[in-house]
């Protein structure tokens, strides 16, 4: 049903775009297309996706999504204003606080520990919702900045949304599947238009309300699998595991936001240093950008839940170690190719 409603509305969403000239023309120096193209895809996905919750949940009285769907609405006001006409840096984040507040303090998606990470283990009331609205909002921010190409914030969303969905299914949490997949079909029946060459972007609203509800999920996932409450959990390691589901974004933003702090620059100013912007300085157009950080994050999924008797410490830096030497063949890779080219102009 979420993916019918976004393949029949966003024509319309195009159309009225054309229409009334609404396209992104902010930050060309950022893009990779030549053309005007909507921004305003995120109402598709988020308007299918709240119909579809909302009706689940009032069939089966799921309270939980009323706090979801209120912090979806929320944020997603906040993500078509910035589409259409921009938004300050202090604005985004006092919503995006709120929201998380909502979710967590009302909606009851906080983590109650952090498994022995870092050695901390069960957090007090505060802490625990504190670090979870923190996470939130990363998460929120993680999935905006990986949408820099055509294709890649939908695939990287729905990848990690059925895997939460299938493995909510196995554990019999079937509010949270229905939840996954919702957003999973509405993000599917956007990449029918956002494949490259895209016909239209999510913008902000659909890449903030992806990384939203996924957030909630990965906590979700991490506490159902909690080992102090269920002896027997479906996984161990969950938070390791929900990391490696969720490590194309994660790993790109800690890894943007360090290369700017470490050259003395603001780490929300923009640039073309994203690990999809060095794919694309290989010559690798964005389907087989889109293949190659699949391909890893299926990897590392796989690594993490057979490694998952590790332990979390050690399969979480394992994970970023693994991310590091991907992210150093990378830098080998243009290394050479950057001296080629210097190479070849000299010689002309």
């Amino acid at each position: 049903m979420a993916c019918a409603i976004v393949v029949l509305s966003i024509p319309s969403v195009i159309y009225t775009s054309i229409k009334y000239r609404l396209f992104d023309k902010n930050d060309m120096h950022r893009k990779s297309h030549k053309r005007d193209i909507s921004r305003l895809g995120g109402i598709g996905i988020v308007t299918s996706f709240t119909i579809t919750t909302l009706l689940f949940s009032s069939l089966v009285k799921f309270e939980e999504a009323n706090f979801l769907i209120t912090s979806c609405i929320i944020l997603a006001a906040l993500g078509l204003k910035d589409d259409v006409y921009g938004s300050n840096t202090s604005t985004k984040f006092i919503l995006q606080f709120i929201v998380a507040i909502i979710l967590v303090f009302f909606g009851g998606f906080r983590l109650t520990s952090l498994y022995g990470v870092l050695g901390i283990g069960d957090m007090p009331l505060l802490w625990g919702g504190m670090f979870s609205v923190i996470l939130i909002i990363f998460l929120n921010n993680a999935f905006n900045l990986i949408d820099g190409i055509d294709g890649l914030a939908g695939a990287v969303g729905i990848l990690a949304n059925l895997i939460f969905g299938v493995f909510f299914a196995i554990m019999h949490q079937t509010h949270y599947a229905f939840i996954a997949f919702a957003l999973a079909g509405a993000i599917a029946g956007f990449l029918k238009f956002n494949w490259y060459p895209a016909k239209i972007f999510m913008g902000d609203t659909g890449a903030l309300i992806i990384g939203l509800v996924t957030a909630a999920l990965a906590i979700k996932f991490i506490e159902l699998n909690k080992f102090a409450t269920n002896p027997t959990p479906f996984l161990y390691s969950a938070p390791a595991i929900a990391v490696s589901i969720l490590i194309v974004p994660i790993f790109d933003s800690l890894r943007i936001f360090t290369v700017r702090i470490l050259k003395g620059k603001s780490p929300f100013m923009g640039d073309r240093n994203h690990i999809h912007h060095r794919l694309e300085r290989l010559g690798l157009k964005p389907p087989l950008i889109i293949v190659a950080t699949g391909g890893m994050n299926v990897c590392i999924i796989a690594t993490a839940i057979l490694m998952q008797n590790y332990g979390n410490f050690f399969l979480i830096f394992f994970i970023i170690g693994l991310c590091m030497l991907f992210d150093l063949v990378l830098f080998v890779k243009l290394r050479k190719k950057d001296n080629l080219a210097k190479a070849s102009s000299n010689g002309l």
